[in-house]
């Protein structure tokens, strides 16, 4: 199902209307954050070297001059290194919040007409599972800091905390106007590492240059379609296990 949903979602890409959404998210993320390092990139620079200084970490690279040279440029360097990645989040979460109701309709109609909504979730819903997500992110971000300053663990670190956003937000917005809370329920449970793996694979397409900039929308169509075929199999099941046992 994870192949089936990532090459349906590709094909719903290409749709008019799902090309201009790849769009506008990107640009309004991206013009949010070149307001904010125009404002505060000093300041952030600044409490980002203070912070990591007290690292062991940075004071041992202070001692080779390759990386005293980076250490000493440490606040700039990781703001650059974010800049990116936040901007991919924001837009994720702009797209969770305003795109996907709309993504959500145009997958349905085209593939999934049969199904019906059951509306267990609500914009509310979708709003506090985004602020949710965001706070984990956040949380995990802080405590890893130091870590991201070891080349193993700056490439993985990212991938993991990315999938991880994908999976968050995506996987309530992609189902919650079909499913029911019982079901929407049921499907998170029951399919908590798939939707990870997808929300992994995901974040790797967004580590592809300019591209990337684009993995936010591919991203919601690949949960869109896993989840709705997800609850189509859920809801059809029954019936079959059903008629298998009268033939019995």
């Amino acid at each position: 199902m994870l192949a089936q949903s990532l090459i349906r979602a590709f094909v719903s890409l290409l749709h008019p209307r799902m090309l201009l959404l790849m769009i506008w998210p990107v640009l309004i993320a991206l013009a949010l954050w070149i307001l904010l390092a125009a404002l505060f990139w000093a300041q952030a620079a600044q409490w980002v070297e203070v912070t990591l200084r007290q690292s062991s970490m940075v004071e041992w690279m202070i001692q080779f001059w390759p990386l005293a040279l980076f250490a000493a440029h440490i606040g700039w360097v990781v703001l650059a290194l974010a800049f990116v990645p936040l901007v991919l989040v924001t837009a994720v979460l702009i797209i969770g919040m305003f795109a996907m109701p709309m993504m959500v309709n145009h997958v349905a109609e085209r593939d999934y007409r049969e199904l019906e909504r059951r509306r267990g979730g609500s914009f509310a819903g979708s709003a506090w599972n985004s602020v949710a997500a965001l706070l984990w992110l956040a949380a995990l971000v802080l405590v890893t800091l130091p870590l991201w300053l070891l080349p193993l663990f700056w490439p993985l670190l990212p991938l993991l905390f990315y999938g991880y956003l994908n999976q968050r937000v995506f996987r309530y917005d992609a189902i919650c106007e079909h499913a029911s809370e019982q079901e929407l329920a049921q499907i998170v449970r029951a399919d908590r590492g798939s939707l990870f793996g997808l929300g992994v694979i995901i974040a790797l397409v967004g580590h592809v240059p300019v591209l990337g900039f684009f993995s936010p929308v591919y991203g919601g169509l690949v949960f869109i379609h896993y989840g709705l075929e997800r609850l189509r199999g859920l809801r059809t099941a029954p019936i079959e296990v059903t008629a298998r046992r009268v033939n019995e």
